[in-house]
């Protein structure tokens, strides 16, 4: 048997022991997660959502509320069909998509695109919108973010003993975080806000950035972006903010950070607010305000 052959073969035997589960989202969730980076480009009333799998992976995707462009840029994938057979997909391929769910065995490194017509220009609205996820989802999300949150209690409990020190109480610091007179919204790929384990919102990686790599802008012209705003704080940061010659403001990896896993939200960047407030008397009173 050739290796296309027997690739062919297990490829079909796991989606049909997949599609033979009861519950097959709640099973996969349960199993350790891939790597699935999901990053979203956005051009004059279009949104890209570019989804990268490596081979070997067994998804399901997220229901598509509506009949969208998909284009697979590379790789090879196995569909499930509704009837129980199956067919392949070789990049490069587009086609019109229906509404629903797709189920797939990646068998060679992929990445797919979905192509959105809309005016958005937030990934979270875009989602929203476009994309329909399940209970299961959403439970094995909150699950997590439960673990997650209390995991983060050092980091809490850090943020409030710098801005004591810096004799700033909290609620100070909240109401001057959701001033947005200073603020400005800027387009990044590989970054999504939402709600943080450790406080508030917080900034997601989606794909993996590799140390020293500029995660987004987080001030540009004396405006915060969503970095600048909605970066939290943590003892152990895994990026740090780099004050430009021009004063504008970078957010750059410390480390090596993953993207997203499975269907995960992605890795939550942080700062230690202490390098922060460094940077400049200026920035000594909007760091502490991120939180």
């Amino acid at each position: 048997m050739s290796d296309l052959a027997a690739q062919e073969n297990i490829g079909a035997m796991a989606l049909r022991e997949l599609l033979a589960l009861d519950q097959p989202e709640k099973t996969l969730m349960q199993m350790p997660q891939a790597e699935c980076s999901v990053v979203h480009h956005f051009g004059p009333g279009v949104c890209i959502r570019e989804v990268f799998m490596p081979a070997g992976t067994l998804a399901i995707g997220h229901k598509q509320r509506f009949e969208h462009l998909n284009v697979m840029l590379r790789g090879k994938v196995m569909i499930a069909n509704d009837d129980g057979s199956t067919q392949i997909l070789s990049a490069p391929v587009i086609f019109t998509g229906k509404a629903g769910r797709k189920i797939g065995y990646v068998m060679e490194d992929m990445v797919w695109q979905n192509i959105y017509s809309t005016d958005l220009k937030n990934a979270d609205a875009v989602e929203a919108l476009f994309v329909e996820k399940t209970g299961d989802w959403h439970d094995d999300q909150a699950s997590k973010f439960a673990v997650e949150s209390v995991s983060r209690l050092f980091d809490r409990e850090d943020y409030l003993k710098l801005i004591a020190d810096c004799g700033i109480s909290h609620e100070v610091a909240r109401q001057q975080s959701e001033n947005e007179s200073d603020f400005a919204w800027v387009n990044s790929s590989l970054t999504r806000v939402a709600i943080s384990p450790i406080e508030g919102k917080g900034l997601f990686i989606t794909a993996p950035v590799k140390a020293g790599q500029i995660v987004c802008p987080a001030r540009i012209n004396g405006k915060r972006s969503q970095a600048g705003r909605y970066t939290n704080h943590s003892a152990h940061p895994n990026a740090k903010m780099v004050l430009l010659a021009n004063g504008d403001i970078d957010l750059v990896a410390l480390v090596d950070i993953e993207g997203c896993k499975g269907g995960s939200m992605g890795t939550e960047v942080t700062i230690d607010y202490r390098q922060a407030l460094a940077l400049s008397g200026v920035e000594f009173k909007e760091a502490i305000c991120q939180q």
